[in-house]
C-alpha cells in the first residue's frame, strides 16, 4: 500500500455510494431523523458515512480488512511495529497504555506533573506511581519535563518498577533527551511509554524534537486532533513490540473504546495521516517559519517576550516545538488570564492556554501569514493598553517535597472518606487531587498523607491569589480524607 491512498475513507465513500436501506443504528439514518437545524448545519456528507461496524466497513475491536489497512499504514508513517487508531482521545490511549504494563502493586515511575488521565489509569490498574519531579522554570513559572538523571536515579532506587512514562514534548513544546532516557530505562530492560499528546507532527520535520518512536520508546499515545488535522477526539496509539506485549495491548484498548465507534472520527485519521505522510513536511515547514517570524516581532514589542532555543540547558529542555508560543505577559502588571479575556474581548482572538504568567499560542498546518499579522497586531495593542501598569515582575514559584503514599491511589479512591476542616486535615490521608498554579504540579493526590508543611503552602498560595485546583471546596475551607484511617509508617 502506499501512503496516498486512504483504504477506510474510500470503503466508507464506496459504501455510501450504493446507497444501502439502513435498518440499524445510528437512528438518524443519515440524518433524515435529526433535527433539520442541526443537519442543515453539518451536512448531509459527513452524516452518510455516519454509520457503524457493519461488515463491509470493518470493526475496529477486530479490524481484518480497511480498519487494519489504515493502522497498518499508520504504523508505516509513523515509524511503529503497530498503531491502533482511538476514538477516546489521547486520554483513552494513555490509559490503555498505562494499564497494558502495569497492575495492581506494580510500580510505575511518572512524572509529577501528569494528566489527570494518568492518574485515573494508575487508579484503575492499582498500581504504585513513583513520582519523578520536572523541572521547573522560574522565568516563565511553568513545569517541564523529567531529566535522563532523575530517571536514571529513580530507576537506582526502584529496580522492580515495571515502566517509565515521560511527557514529551510538554504542553509547552519542550522536550526532554528522549532517546538517552530510553537507553537507560532499556538497559533495566523497562519499557518507555510516552504521553506525547502534542506531538503527532513531530515525526515529520528535521526541526522538530525527536519523535517517541524515532527515540525508541515502546508506546506512545498521540493526539492526532491536536496538531495532525483529524477531527477533535480522534487520536493513535504507536506501539514497539519487544518489551510490551502488542495482542496485550489491543485487548486493554478494547476494553476502553466504545462499540460504537465514530467512523467520521476513525476517516478523519486515515486522511490526516495521508496529508502527514504525503505533504506534511512541507506544511509543517511553512507552520515552523511563520512561528519563527512571529517569536521574532513579537520579542520586540514592548513587555512581552516567547520562550525560544534559550531555554534549552538540560536534558529535561533538550529540544522545543518552535511552533509553540509561550508568550510571557507578566512585565505588563497584567496576569494571562487577564490578557486572554482582553485579546478575546478586543481581538476576537482565543488563545490555547493562559495561566498567571504566560499564554499560549500554537501556529499549526492551518495557519496562515494573515492570523499572524492579526496577533501580532493584538498584541501590539495590548501592550499600548497596558503600558501605564507595567512594571518588572518576578514569578513566585514554590514546589514543596512530595507527601508519603500511605496507601495507593486505587485503594484511597474507594475508601470511605469524610470531609474535615483543611487547617486540621494534617496526619490524614487525602482521598482528593490537589493542585497549585503555578506551576501546576499536584500538591495531594489519593493516598497521600496531608502534612503540616503542605497546608502552609496551599494557604500561603491561596492567600497570594494562586488559583488552586481539584478539591471538592474550591475555597479550601474543607477537604475530603480517607475515613477513620491513619496512615501506617
Amino acid at each position: 500500500m502506499s501512503q496516498l491512498e486512504t483504504p477506510l475513507f474510500d470503503a466508507l465513500l464506496k459504501h455510501r455510494n450504493r446507497h444501502p436501506i439502513q435498518f440499524h443504528i445510528p437512528g438518524h439514518k443519515k440524518g433524515q431523523g435529526m433535527d433539520p437545524a442541526f443537519r442543515e448545519f453539518v451536512g448531509n456528507n459527513v452524516l452518510s458515512i455516519d454509520l457503524i461496524n457493519i461488515a463491509p466497513l470493518d470493526d475496529l475491536h477486530s479490524p481484518k480488512a480497511a480498519i487494519k489497512e489504515a493502522q497498518e499504514l499508520a504504523a508505516q508513517a509513523f515509524s511503529a511495529d503497530y498503531t491502533f487508531f482511538s476514538v477516546q482521545g489521547t486520554s483513552g490511549a494513555i490509559m490503555a497504555m498505562i494499564m497494558s504494563v502495569v497492575g495492581p502493586g506494580d510500580k510505575i515511575l511518572v512524572p509529577r506533573n501528569v494528566h489527570k488521565s494518568t492518574m485515573s489509569a494508575i487508579i484503575l490498574s492499582g498500581a504504585i506511581p513513583i513520582f519523578i519531579y520536572p523541572e521547573v522554570d522560574e522565568e516563565y513559572g511553568i513545569t517541564h519535563g523529567i531529566s535522563a538523571e532523575s530517571v536514571e536515579k529513580a530507576i537506582e532506587t526502584y529496580p522492580d518498577a515495571k515502566a517509565v512514562l515521560v511527557i514529551n514534548p510538554t504542553y509547552f513544546g519542550f522536550a526532554a533527551d528522549l532517546k538517552r532516557i530510553v537507553d537507560i530505562a532499556h538497559a533495566s530492560n523497562i519499557p518507555v511509554i510516552v504521553d506525547e499528546a502534542h506531538g503527532i507532527h513531530l515525526k515529520f520535520h528535521d526541526e522538530l524534537p525527536l519523535s517517541a518512536m524515532e527515540a525508541g520508546a515502546d508506546m506512545a499515545a498521540t493526539s492526532v486532533h491536536k496538531l495532525g488535522g483529524s477531527l477533535t477526539q480522534s487520536s493513535v496509539l504507536n506501539v514497539r513490540e519487544g518489551l510490551v506485549s502488542v495482542s496485550r495491548v489491543q485487548s486493554v484498548l478494547s476494553m476502553l473504546q466504545t462499540t460504537s465507534t465514530s467512523y467520521p472520527l476513525l476517516a478523519s485519521l486515515d486522511c490526516a495521516r495521508r496529508q502527514l505522510a504525503v505533504h506534511g513536511y512541507d506544511l509543517i515547514d511553512q507552520a515552523i517559519r511563520l512561528a519563527k517570524e512571529a517569536r521574532k516581532r513579537i520579542n520586540k514589542i514592548p513587555h512581552l517576550k516567547v520562550a525560544g532555543r534559550e531555554k534549552l540547558h538540560s536534558s529535561a529542555t533538550f529540544d522545543m516545538d518552535q511552533t509553540k508560543l509561550l508568550i510571557s505577559v507578566k512585565d505588563l502588571g497584567i496576569t494571562g488570564h487577564q490578557a486572554e479575556e482582553w485579546l478575546r474581548q478586543n481581538a476576537n482572538i482565543e488563545v490555547e492556554l493562559s495561566d498567571l504568567y504566560n499564554i499560549l499560542c500554537l501556529v499549526t498546518l492551518g495557519d496562515t501569514k494573515k492570523e499572524i499579522n492579526l496577533l501580532i497586531n493584538a498584541l501590539q495593542r495590548m501592550s499600548q493598553t497596558f503600558d501605564s501598569e507595567a512594571c518588572v515582575k518576578e514569578t513566585e514559584v514554590n514546589v514543596p517535597d512530595i507527601p508519603a503514599l500511605a496507601m495507593t491511589p486505587r485503594d484511597a479512591f474507594y475508601s470511605s472518606t469524610e470531609v474535615i476542616p483543611f487547617k486540621d486535615s494534617a496526619g490524614y490521608i487525602c482521598a482528593e487531587f490537589i493542585m497549585v498554579y503555578p506551576p501546576g504540579i499536584p500538591i495531594f493526590i489519593p493516598g497521600e498523607v496531608i502534612t503540616e508543611e503542605n497546608i502552609k503552602y496551599i494557604q500561603m498560595n491561596i492567600e497570594a491569589g494562586l488559583p488552586v485546583q481539584g478539591p471538592e471546596d474550591a475555597s479550601l475551607q474543607t477537604i475530603r480524607v480517607i475515613k477513620e484511617r491513619k496512615p501506617i509508617y
